[in-house]
């Protein structure tokens, strides 16, 4: 039963600043590509931070609870927000600025989280602080290891990834068109990258650089 409970608390802490990192993460591609001539997003109801509107059961939801529950690093994604990158103004730059703006979105939130975490921290020990201050801390301490992990792997340099696109758009045209034609294998690399050193030795330790200079 404690192990429920335990399992219960965790879970209040992550998912509110996991829900919001994938939620505004998706958005941010959705306006800046509103702003740049590309209407698809907003005309699909997706510049929103309504949840609903962005849940994928299995990415939002499941794995990230299942990773939590196996004490693995906590990894999710929602419902891709529709862009036709042929609309972008310019194409090839309007391209790599909606693929920057989740990514740097979830640093912004990373160094946010951090700097409230600061100001709560000094206040644990108060009557109050188990009670507040605490979860707050908590909370924001779990958001930044989030948006850091979300930023680091999305700006890997892989399709359909955000670092895949902004690879597409700095290659030549011919180079970006052969790498295009990865794309339906990238997740698959990616998964096959998980499961060798390459997170332990290059990844991980960025993770946990980042997040700890921040914090």
């Amino acid at each position: 039963m404690s192990n429920v409970s335990e399992f219960i608390v965790t879970l209040s802490i992550w998912a509110v600043p996991t829900v919001f990192a994938i939620v505004l993460h998706e958005v941010m591609h959705g306006y800046v590509a509103h702003l740049l001539g590309d209407d698809t997003a907003a005309r699909a109801g997706r510049l929103t931070l309504n949840p609903l509107s962005h849940v994928d059961p299995i990415g939002t939801i499941i794995m990230p609870a299942l990773l939590l529950f196996l004490h693995l690093p906590v990894f999710g994604y929602a419902k891709p927000v529709p862009v036709d990158f042929r609309r972008l103004s310019p194409p090839r730059a309007g391209m790599i600025a909606v693929a920057v703006a989740g990514p740097l979105t979830n640093l912004a939130l990373a160094v946010a989280s951090a700097f409230v975490a600061r100001m709560a921290a000094p206040y644990v020990n108060a009557p109050w602080g188990a009670a507040v201050a605490l979860p707050i801390v908590y909370m924001m301490q779990a958001s930044v290891l989030i948006n850091v992990l979300l930023a680091v792997f999305n700006l890997l340099p892989l399709l359909p990834l955000d670092g895949g696109r902004v690879l597409a758009g700095l290659l030549p045209p011919r180079a970006a068109r052969a790498f295009a034609r990865l794309e339906p294998y990238g997740l698959l690399i990616l998964f096959a990258l998980l499961y060798t050193n390459a997170v332990d030795v290059v990844i991980n330790p960025l993770i946990r650089a980042i997040a700890r200079v921040l914090l």
